[in-house]
């Protein structure tokens, strides 16, 4: 019984933070005037990027280490990412002050953004260690203090008190989310008594995994770059306050992902590796299959939803400025469910280990978001992004398909 409540109270704080964002992003557009709508969103998306910067995917090799190694040597390797990590925020933290002095966004905002900036990687990075380790109940409670506890306490400050609907009470919140999540962490990592902490950071082992993670952190940087410039360009072509209602539909639609990963992709594409694993075709086949299937009848249940209740919802929200841009929703649902489709050749790919493949069509999948956008933009500036979107996110679902059917095995597939 043990096991299975563990996983309920789990599956419950993943919903419960899904549904906390959720709730946050209608009460903001309700409350907050358009404009701080459309700069929150370029907060949350600048800050998602820059972590990228800050960690260099190198969890990515530290996860796979941690568990071939004892744990009384985990310490000496989570010492060594530290020092990375120190040298990447010397570097990275003082060039962040380039989006300030460029105008991308308002000084003011500085503190604020280099307090979230660290705060959300090291939680992040304890996230993922917690993950690695096992713990997958306490990673949950820190990625829900980082992500679902202080969107309740935003949505409660906000809903009572006239006072706290702006933009500082958010961020205040923000951070003491991922202040709560912090401690919460290290707690749980200084109980796991992990050894090795005296050794010295082991340089050379930093420098093979550098060399693993880089390559994909190119792929990840030109594939996540597109939801971050994305919004720079809508507010360049459309302005600040219509950007609030991008950010409004943006994050309507940006829900799809997350219930796809927690309800089909997490499950699965670990099916799908073991099975690689143990040359079993006809398993792999099938768990392809069964991934193919769920995607595209929770596409098209979401979507339907989604289509029927923007309407009622917009009249809850009374801002007339989001029901002029309605037109909007359409288009970046079906980016949206583009992107998302594209992610089930792209676990397959992953699963057999062929990352070449990805890392292309993401890299050349930002250079047609980069081409296209402007071409759209003679025509139409409001819809010119999402076009660009779409195209890109067309393009890549190609690719990954194409590459799939080209890489995998007939009795594979």
């Amino acid at each position: 019984m043990k096991p299975l409540l563990e996983r309920l109270i789990n599956l419950g704080l993943r919903g419960t933070t899904l549904v906390s964002k959720f709730l946050l992003i209608f009460l903001l557009a309700r409350f907050l005037e358009p404009a701080e709508l459309g700069l929150y969103g370029l907060i949350t998306v600048t800050i998602s990027y820059s972590l990228y910067f800050l960690g260099f995917d190198f969890y990515i090799f530290t996860t796979r280490e941690i568990l071939k190694t004892e744990p009384e040597n985990r310490g000496q390797l989570l010492k060594s990412q530290a020092g990375l990590s120190l040298i990447l925020y010397s570097v990275f933290l003082p060039l962040s002050s380039c989006l300030f002095a460029f105008g991308l966004l308002p000084w003011w905002l500085l503190p604020w953004f280099l307090a979230l900036l660290v705060l959300e990687h090291i939680t992040q990075e304890l996230n993922r260690l917690l993950v690695a380790l096992s713990r997958q109940l306490m990673a949950s409670w820190v990625l829900f203090f980082r992500a679902g506890a202080w969107c309740l306490l935003v949505v409660a400050a906000i809903y009572l008190n006239e006072d706290q609907r702006n933009l500082q009470t958010v961020l205040a919140s923000w951070i003491l989310g991922s202040g709560s999540a912090l401690l919460i962490g290290l707690v749980v990592i200084v109980r796991e008594d992990l050894g090795g902490w005296r050794q010295p950071v082991n340089w050379a082992w930093v420098k093979k995994g550098l060399g693993i993670a880089l390559p994909m952190l190119l792929a990840t940087l030109a594939l996540r770059g597109l939801y971050t410039v994305d919004r720079y360009w809508f507010e360049a072509l459309a302005g600040l306050d219509v950007l609030g209602a991008y950010v409004l539909y943006i994050g309507m639609c940006g829900a799809l992902l997350a219930f796809m990963d927690a309800g089909v992709f997490t499950f699965l594409y670990p099916a799908l590796i073991s099975a690689y694993a143990n040359q079993d075709a006809a398993g792999f086949r099938a768990k392809f299959r069964q991934m193919a299937l769920q995607t595209g009848v929770l596409i098209l249940i979401f979507s339907s939803v989604a289509w029927l209740a923007v309407e009622p919802l917009l009249q809850w929200l009374e801002r007339p400025l989001y029901q002029e841009y309605q037109h909007l929703f359409g288009w970046l649902l079906f980016a949206n469910a583009l992107f998302v489709t594209s992610m089930v050749p792209h676990y397959a790919l992953y699963a057999r280990g062929k990352d070449k493949p990805l890392i292309i069509g993401h890299l050349v999948g930002f250079a047609v978001f980069t081409m296209a956008t402007p071409v759209f933009s003679l025509f139409t500036s409001e819809l010119a992004v999402p076009l660009g979107l779409i195209t890109a996110f067309g393009f890549i679902l190609g690719w990954k398909t194409l590459q799939f059917y080209r890489l995998t095995p007939a009795d594979w597939r």
